[in-house]
């Protein structure tokens, strides 16, 4: 029986749309269910990191994503007598700068447009999916259009439609239909912090202060601000058990905020809006069930201090993707699709624990207990925060004991480099996929073999050696540089941007075997995927 779409993607945030996107480019049939007619418009994520701005580039056009961003240089933390630590946020990462405050309607937009032009994706707003039915070879979703009546809450229309897909992706939010409906549990951590979110446009520069985000670890009423790229402004405030949600979603309330505590009015900003938000920590007990995985908020929940949780939906969207796009087209064994959790749940885990702490530490209520930490910060007598997570299992590199092998899993670099007459970022010259990056002509270790496997993932092989077939320009000497500080010669990096593996020229046919071996390859197939240069 033949399915009507390859994947079946139900929720159209940060998560669904890279998945969405990236599957469309690879060609596959996409079908995308939404409850919501449009999209969501204001900003719910205000940061991304480089890696994500990289998987952005990947989905959509990165300069109109980033057209109202500006670098995060610095993130400031203030206890209750003047300034505890400064966290630097400076540098760059996959090809981008490492942190961005940015307007998240405009990523939004970039990837949907792209989405939009591909003609293998029908995406269907105002839809929702009530049921969800698995079967050998397919999953079958009965999805129904929605309305809102005059009390703003759902109604289901009567125009039922059955549609079915190889695979289904619910990447539908923290109330998950689809984790629900395959009866997932989900493990909590027991966070409950209650935040009120107050978004607001600038009428005016509002002066350098305002540029930086910055923590105030206040026991009295812990707040905070930040950027909304150049042109807008968020401030949060916690609410504390003894407060009153509803004042506090006032607009009195909110002008009286600004006009005590940083001096702003409304000749200053005008507010965009006013929502009191519960954060939460939950993990999904299982990602997979069959035919059918959970993404992004759907999997896994995290509070926003550490301003990962978008991102690491953004992460779980292009794992899917590449993953998806190679057992689809019968490039990989069904069980790759096993690694996705395997690799995605201990990086967010890390993340989400992080995020959790930082919101203890920031939020004690206790006027002593925020005393004893002020003192512990100026005395530097606190622990360091552990090293930002890297893929430490699944499609990687490893040693005979398992562990990964150096440089295994970690991000590859993204350069500006120049092939002929063309010049730019390397994903946006040579497209999105598998890469091969050495330093001399890697056809010199390389069997045909070897050649025709990475002629079936489409991977791109570039050598910085000048006169090769597959040479580069490094414009930039990202990849020269990149090579030398890590004593490598090449390396292979998967559609994700982590790296499978690296080493000298003579160890790369070996990591090629491993990628084959680890793919679960069952066949060359006979169509070649865009990007492919060999």
């Amino acid at each position: 029986m033949s399915a009507d779409f390859d994947v079946a993607v139900v929720g159209y945030g940060p998560t669904g749309l890279v998945l969405s996107s990236l599957l469309g480019r690879a060609g596959h049939r996409v079908v995308v269910f939404e409850r919501w007619p449009d999209l969501y418009g204001l900003p719910r994520l205000t940061h991304i990191d480089g890696e994500t701005a990289r998987i952005v580039q990947a989905a959509g056009d990165i300069e109109f994503a980033l057209r109202d961003a500006s670098p995060k240089q610095v993130y400031e933390w203030r206890g209750c007598d003047g300034e505890l630590l400064e966290v630097d946020w400076s540098g760059r990462s996959s090809g981008f700068e490492a942190h961005y405050s940015m307007y998240q309607p405009d990523i939004e937009s970039a990837i949907d447009q792209r989405i939009r032009s591909y003609p293998n994706v029908e995406v269907n707003q105002g839809v929702g999916v009530v049921a969800v039915e698995q079967e050998p070879d397919q999953v079958t979703l009965v999805v129904r259009p929605w309305k809102r009546d005059r009390d703003e809450q759902w109604a289901s229309g009567s125009e039922d439609r059955t549609v079915t897909a190889r695979y289904v992706v619910g990447a539908d939010g923290a109330n998950s239909f689809v984790r629900n409906a395959l009866g997932v549990e989900r493990s909590d951590l027991h966070v409950e912090d209650r935040w009120l979110n107050i978004d607001t446009e600038c009428l005016r520069p509002l002066g350098p202060e305002f540029e930086v985000t910055r923590q105030y670890c206040d026991p009295a009423h812990p707040n905070m601000f930040m950027p909304i790229g150049r042109s807008r402004q968020r401030f949060e405030v916690a609410v504390l058990p003894g407060d009153d949600p509803e004042k506090m979603e006032s607009t009195e309330f909110a002008w009286s905020w600004f006009r005590e505590r940083h001096g702003l009015g409304p000749d200053d900003i005008r507010i965009l809006r006013q929502i009191i938000y519960t954060f939460s920590a939950r993990t999904a007990d299982r990602w997979r069930s069959g035919r059918v995985l959970l993404a992004g908020d759907a999997a896994h929940t995290m509070p926003p201090y550490m301003g990962q949780g978008a991102c690491s939906g953004m992460r779980d969207g292009i794992a899917l993707a590449w993953k998806l796009d190679l057992v689809l087209s019968g490039r990989a064994g069904h069980g790759l699709l096993d690694t996705y959790e395997t690799e995605r749940r201990p990086h967010v885990e890390v993340i989400q624990r992080c995020a959790v702490e930082l919101g203890r530490v920031a939020n004690l209520k206790d006027p002593e207990a925020a005393a004893a930490r002020d003192a512990a910060f100026r005395r530097g007598d606190i622990p360091p925060m552990p090293p930002f997570p890297i893929v430490t299992t699944g499609v990687i590199a490893t040693r005979e004991d398992g562990t990964p092998q150096s440089l295994a899993g970690t991000l590859s670099p993204q350069g500006v480099i120049a092939v002929g007459d063309r010049v730019g970022r390397f994903d946006d010259v040579f497209g999105w996929g598998f890469v091969v990056v050495t330093t001399t002509d890697p056809r010199a270790v390389l069997d045909a073999d070897h050649l025709a496997f990475l002629n079936s993932l489409g991977a791109v092989l570039a050598t910085t050696e000048p006169g090769s077939a597959h040479s580069i320009t490094d414009v930039d000497g990202t990849y020269t540089d990149y090579l030398a500080a890590h004593g490598i010669e090449a390396f292979l990096a998967r559609p994700d941007f982590h790296l499978y593996g690296a080493g000298t020229m003579h160890e790369l046919p070996g990591l090629v075997d491993g990628l084959r071996a680890a793919l679960g390859t069952v066949g060359v197939p006979t169509r070649r995927p865009e990007g492919a240069a060999l």
